[in-house]
């Protein structure tokens, strides 16, 4: 996501100059030093390119209905890598509050490689509020404004859904995916394995193009394959690199500026470049290990040729035997144009107590109002009385099992207003914003 927002922020500052309009465009993620954040607090640029957890962290200051006030368009990309996570049920949330405060906000979403696109528009947009117990459509929340579909060429077209428009172009893509077969598949392992064996054609692949990015799963195996390749060509020295999320802030935006400008022959990395960035010198992708899954080869294979017309290139590259089966599937996936759909998650307490305390903190809610604007979501259309109960009392109180400890009691009513129990736990609060985990970091 840092990449994406890296590139996004670089590509609209330079559209900006080039089209001489008079806006500013600034970036807000974990990277943002202190002294840019401070004065973005004091004023908004005309576009901010953030994340999730930077966007909850503006609304938990008490100013920021204030500084929101002039907000017109929230742009969300690549929501398909959000939207089955509870950073995109984190996103539902903050787009409803922003919602709330000018209804006349226009929500667009973005994303290339998703099957159940219809029902990812729907849940980026604001939805009637359906009381526990009522009959018919209850209460409304602020309804949402789309633009109007305009006259579109005819490579695009529009469906205009309930609360939505879906714009779609029929543009086909070409892929190129080829498999790099080992030489003697008797000797080559049947599970697990770096791919350490297929060093040889990797570097014949990359000679043979102008520049590559060799994706692998994990960042360990991106640190073993930059050092093997290195031991194996040193005069490749200062002509590849690797980047992925551990490395330091510096080094990160060198490398993507580097590849940018087309002076690497090949960079090592994990995800943290397979989201949407553009980088035009790349010819050819080479995938280490199966991608497991048919949306994620097509993303990672559209960093290569990402120009209008020109021909994506990829060469997956097997760590056991078996990942020969797994890329044949994905190739016939794509083939078929059956990619995974991502369906949205329902009612995560834990991210809706975490928002609770962020509203308190950036001002103060009246429970009923916030209760709508929360079932305003797909996330929590559904939430009965008693959950939402069960919610409060955690942050009231820290619910029944934590309720001996005054820590956890984050939240307090004054004059029919809950409010944040202290600046201290505020404080608190701000650093620990988005890190909820999504998956189980042990099985036992």
């Amino acid at each position: 996501m840092r990449a994406l927002a890296n590139d996004t922020a670089h590509t609209l500052a330079r559209t900006c100059l080039e089209l001489e309009l008079p806006w500013s465009v600034e970036l807000r993620t974990s990277d943002t030093s202190s002294s840019v954040r401070k004065r973005q607090r004091d004023r908004l640029p005309t576009v901010l390119v953030t994340t999730p957890e930077s966007l909850s962290l503006l609304l938990s200051y008490h100013d920021s209905r204030e500084k929101m006030s002039t907000l017109r368009c929230a742009i969300v990309d690549e929501w398909h890598e959000l939207l089955a996570t509870k950073r995109g049920v984190q996103t539902e949330l903050g787009l409803a509050r922003l919602c709330a405060w000018n209804p006349r906000i226009r929500t667009w979403g973005l994303s290339a490689t998703l099957e159940n696109l219809d029902e990812a528009m729907h849940v980026l947009l604001p939805r009637p509020v359906l009381r526990e117990g009522a009959q018919g459509e209850g209460s409304s929340a602020a309804p949402s404004t789309v633009a109007p579909p305009s006259p579109l060429p005819p490579s695009r077209s529009t469906r205009r859904g309930s609360d939505g428009v879906l714009i779609h172009a029929h543009l086909e893509k070409q892929l190129n995916i080829t498999s790099a077969i080992p030489e003697t598949i008797e000797n080559f392992p049947w599970g697990g394995h770096m791919g350490l064996r297929m060093v040889p054609a990797v570097i014949a692949a990359v000679e043979n193009a102008e520049s590559s990015l060799i994706f692998t799963n994990t960042r360990a195996q991106s640190e073993i394959w930059f050092k093997t390749l290195l031991s194996r060509k040193p005069e490749w020295l200062g002509h590849i690199a690797i980047h992925h999320g551990s490395l330091d802030r510096a080094v990160r935006l060198k490398v993507e500026s580097l590849l940018r400008e087309g002076k690497l022959r090949a960079v090592v990395c994990t995800s943290s470049l397979d989201l949407g960035v553009d980088f035009p010198a790349v010819d050819q992708v080479i995938q280490i290990g199966s991608p497991k899954g048919i949306a994620r080869l097509m993303q990672r294979a559209g960093r290569s040729g990402h120009r209008p017309g020109q021909m994506s290139r990829v060469i997956c590259v097997p760590t056991h035997a078996f990942e020969l089966i797994e890329f044949s599937a994905a190739r016939e996936g794509i083939a078929k144009k059956s990619l995974e759909p991502r369906f949205p998650l329902l009612k995560p307490l834990d991210v809706l107590a975490q928002h609770i305390v962020t509203v308190a903190a950036g001002g103060g809610f009246d429970e009923s109002a916030l209760l709508d604007e929360v079932r305003s979501t797909h996330a929590y259309s559904q939430i009965t009385d008693d959950e939402w109960r069960w919610t409060m009392d955690f942050v009231i109180r820290g619910g029944q099992s934590l309720t001996a400890y005054p820590r956890f009691a984050r939240i307090k009513n004054e004059d029919n207003q809950w409010i944040v129990a202290s600046a201290t736990i505020a404080k608190m609060h701000r650093f620990s914003i988005g890190t909820i985990a999504g998956d189980a970091m042990m099985i036992v």
